[in-house]
C-alpha cells in the first residue's frame, strides 16, 4: 500500500515536469489568497472591539489585533473613520479574489498540460506495444484509460491538489491565530474536527475500493458501445438490435448500480459530514456565548472565531469530495500506470539496430536496388534491401492456454524467396499462411528458427525499418477517415500527384476515384465504410504499391473484387513484375496462376511447393482446388448460357 502510493506520487511528481514552477506560482497565489482572506475577520474583531466597544485589543503589542489596529489608525482614528473598516475588508476580499483567480489559472494551465503531454505519451506507447497485447486487451478499455482515466487526472492536478493545499494553509494559518486569540477556545473549535478527518480517512478507503469498480464497469461499457458502432451493419443486416440492446443493458445496469453505490457513500459522509460541522459550530457559539457573559471572551473575538471556524470547516467538510478525487485518482492512477509499464516492442526504435558479424551487412550488394533512392536516413548503417528472403527450420504457435496452441501454427518451414520473385502461398484455414506473413512484417517474433532479409536476420532489424521496406494489402484493410488520396499517400506523404495516379492505375482504382465528385479529394467514412470491400481493397492495394517497397504482400487482397477487375490487376502485377519479391495469399487459383512459385501449407508444413502449372498436373491439394474451382466455373458458365 505504502508502496503502491509512493509509485503513484513519484509518476505524478514526473508528470508534473515542465509545469512545476506554473505549480509553484500557483501555491504562492494561493499563500497570499489565504493571507488576505484570513486579514478580514481580523479587521471585524478590532473594529468591534476597539472602535465600537472601546475594548483595547491587548497589552501584548506583538499581537495581530494589536499590529492591525495600528496599521488602521488606532482605536481613535478607527472610531471617527469607520468606514476605513468596510473599505479594508473589501479591498482585502477583492485582493483574495485576485490572487484566488491566478491560483485557478495557474493550476489549470499546469494540469492541461500535463494532461495532453500524458495522452501523447499513451497514444504513442500504445502505438509501440507488441501485438500480442492487443490481441488480448479490449479496445474500449483502452479508450477509457486514455480519455476518462486522463480526465480524472487532470481534475485532480487543477483541483484537488489546490485544494488539499488550500486546506493545509487554512489549518496552518488559523490555528496559530486562534491560539493568539483565545487557546481555551481554539481547543473547543477543533474538539470535532479530529472525528471528521478520522471519518474521512475511513471513507477515503471505501471509496476508492468502490470507484475501482466503477472505473471498470465504465470501461466494460466503453467497450461494448466501441464494438456495437463498429459492426453497426452487421448488427442491422442480422436484424441483432433487440440482442445487442439487451446485451448494452446487461454492463450498462452494473455501471448504474456501483455508481449508485458510490454516491450513497458520498451522501452519507456528506449528511454525517454536515451534521458534525454544525455541531461544532453551535458549540463553538454556545461557548463563546457563555464567555462573553463571564466577561472572559469579547465579541470581536468570537466573531473572528466563528469566521475563521467556518472558513476552516468547509475545507474540512469537503475533505470527503477530496478524498473521493484522491481515490478516483488513484485508481485513475494505476490504470493508466498500467499501460505505461506494458514493455515496447524491441527494435522499435532506429537505434535498436547494429550489423552482425560474419553477416551480409558488409557483403556486396546485388544489381537488383529498387528503393535504393528511398532508404529511410533514420537508419544510415542498414544496406539498401533488395527482397532477398531466405526462411529456414522456422517455428512459431499463438498460445491460447498453457501448453496448448492455437490456430497458425508453424512448424519448421524452410524456403527461399529469390529477389523480386513472385511467390503465392496456398492453404486451408489455419494452416499458416497469415502467421508467417505477420512474422515476416515483425508483428510477432518467431520462438526457433530463422528469417534473412539479404542475408540480414530479420528479429535484429528495427521493426519500422522493416516495415518501411515492406507494402502490406490484408484480406480486410483499414482505410482512415481521410481523402482518398491521404490513403493512398500513408506509406509515401510527400508523393506527388502523378505517382499517386499511376499507383491508382496499377491497382484499377484510378477511374473509379475519378468517378467521385471530389476525385482524389473525396472524404470516406470511418474505417472507409462508404466504399465498397472491393474498393478498399484496391485503395490498399494502391496505398502499398506507392511505396515503392523492395516486398509486396498480397494477403488475399483481391478476394473482395470481380474477376474482370482481378484481372486488370494481376496484368498491372505482371507488368510490374521483378520491381519487387511479391508474396502472394489467395484461394482463388486464378490469382495465383500468373506466380513463379507456389508454396502449399497444412498444418503450418510445406506440403508441395513448385510452378502453378506444375502443381496442377500433381495429385494433391493444389489440384483437387483447382479441379473443384474448374467444376464450378464450368457449372456457371453453363447455367449462365442456359438461361
Amino acid at each position: 500500500m505504502v508502496s503502491d502510493g509512493s509509485s503513484q506520487f513519484q509518476l505524478v511528481w514526473r508528470l508534473m515536469r515542465g509545469q512545476r514552477l506554473r505549480y509553484t506560482a500557483a501555491i504562492a497565489a494561493l499563500l497570499l489568497a489565504t493571507g488576505f482572506n484570513y486579514l478580514v475577520p481580523l479587521v471585524g474583531t478590532v473594529t468591534i472591539d476597539s472602535a465600537v466597544a472601546g475594548r483595547p485589543a491587548a497589552a501584548d503589542p506583538g499581537r495581530p489585533l494589536r499590529v492591525l489596529l495600528a496599521l488602521l489608525g488606532g482605536p481613535e482614528h478607527l472610531r471617527t473613520h469607520l468606514w476605513l473598516a468596510p473599505a479594508a475588508m473589501v479591498i482585502l476580499t477583492a485582493l483574495g479574489g485576485v490572487f484566488a483567480y491566478l491560483k485557478g489559472r495557474h493550476a489549470a494551465i499546469a494540469s492541461d498540460g500535463i494532461a495532453r503531454r500524458l495522452k501523447d505519451d499513451l497514444y504513442d506507447h500504445l502505438n509501440h506495444l507488441p501485438a500480442r497485447y492487443h490481441d488480448r486487451i479490449d479496445t474500449g478499455d483502452l479508450v477509457q484509460r486514455c480519455t476518462s482515466d486522463v480526465e480524472t487526472l487532470r481534475q485532480f492536478l487543477a483541483v484537488q491538489v489546490m485544494e488539499l493545499a488550500n486546506a493545509a494553509l487554512l489549518a496552518a494559518a488559523a490555528l496559530p491565530l486562534m491560539l493568539a486569540l483565545s487557546p481555551r477556545l481554539t481547543a473547543v473549535s477543533f474538539a470535532l474536527i479530529g472525528p471528521l478527518v478520522l471519518y474521512g480517512y475511513v471513507y477515503f478507503g471505501w471509496v476508492r475500493h468502490v470507484f475501482k469498480g466503477v472505473d471498470e464497469a465504465e470501461g466494460a461499457l466503453t467497450a461494448v458501445i466501441q464494438e456495437n458502432l463498429t459492426g453497426i451493419r452487421v448488427v442491422r443486416a442480422f436484424a441483432r438490435q433487440d440482442h445487442e440492446r439487451a446485451k448494452f443493458a446487461g454492463p450498462n445496469a452494473v455501471y448504474r448500480d456501483r455508481n449508485l453505490r458510490l454516491l450513497r457513500l458520498m451522501a452519507w459522509y456528506w449528511s454525517i459530514s454536515d451534521f458534525v460541522t454544525l455541531c461544532q459550530i453551535g458549540l463553538t457559539l454556545l461557548v463563546g456565548a457563555h464567555w462573553i457573559t463571564t466577561g472572559d471572551l469579547s465579541v470581536g473575538v468570537l466573531f473572528a472565531f466563528l469566521a475563521y471556524l467556518g472558513t476552516m470547516l468547509w475545507p474540512v467538510r469537503q475533505m470527503g469530495r477530496i478524498l473521493t478525487e484522491v481515490g478516483k485518482t488513484s485508481v485513475a492512477l494505476r490504470r493508466i500506470r498500467e499501460i505505461l509499464d506494458e514493455v515496447r516492442e524491441s527494435g522499435s526504435e532506429a537505434g535498436d539496430w547494429r550489423p552482425e558479424a560474419g553477416t551480409a551487412a558488409d557483403q556486396p550488394r546485388a544489381a537488383f536496388d529498387p528503393v535504393s533512392r528511398l532508404q529511410p536516413p533514420l537508419f544510415p548503417a542498414l544496406p539498401p534491401l533488395c527482397g532477398a528472403i531466405v526462411v529456414r527450420d522456422l517455428h512459431f504457435t499463438h498460445a491460447t492456454a498453457a501448453g496448448s496452441a492455437g490456430r497458425g501454427t508453424l512448424n519448421g518451414l524452410s524456403f527461399d524467396v529469390a529477389a523480386g520473385e513472385t511467390l503465392a502461398i496456398l492453404g486451408p484455414s489455419g494452416s499458416g499462411k497469415s502467421t508467417f506473413i505477420h512474422l515476416l512484417v515483425r508483428l510477432y517474433d518467431y520462438t526457433e528458427g530463422s528469417i534473412r532479409l539479404d542475408g540480414l536476420e530479420l528479429s535484429t532489424l528495427p521493426r519500422p525499418w522493416v516495415r518501411r521496406q515492406i507494402g502490406t494489402v490484408m484480406q480486410e484493410p483499414f482505410l482512415f477517415s481521410k481523402t482518398l488520396g491521404d490513403n493512398i499517400r500513408l506509406g509515401r506523404g510527400d508523393a506527388p500527384d502523378h505517382d499517386v495516379t499511376e499507383a491508382a492505375r496499377a491497382a484499377c482504382i484510378h477511374d473509379t476515384i475519378l468517378g467521385f465528385e471530389a476525385g482524389y479529394d473525396t472524404l470516406i467514412g470511418e474505417r472507409g465504410i462508404t466504399l465498397s470491400g472491393g474498393q478498399r481493397q484496391r485503395v490498399a492495394l494502391a496505398r502499398a504499391i506507392l511505396k515503392h517497397p523492395p516486398i509486396l504482400i498480397l494477403d488475399d487482397a483481391l478476394s473482395a473484387v470481380d474477376s474482370e477487375t482481378e484481372t486488370l490487376i494481376i496484368d498491372a502485377l505482371k507488368a510490374r513484375r521483378g520491381r519487387a519479391t511479391t508474396l502472394v495469399i489467395a484461394h482463388r487459383l486464378s490469382t495465383l496462376a500468373h506466380a513463379d512459385r507456389v508454396l502449399v501449407l497444412d498444418h503450418g508444413r510445406i506440403i508441395q511447393t513448385g510452378p502453378p502449372s506444375e502443381l496442377a498436373r500433381l495429385d494433391g491439394f493444389y489440384r483437387r482446388l483447382w479441379q473443384i474451382q474448374t467444376s464450378l466455373a464450368a457449372e456457371f458458365t453453363q447455367e449462365l448460357n442456359a438461361g
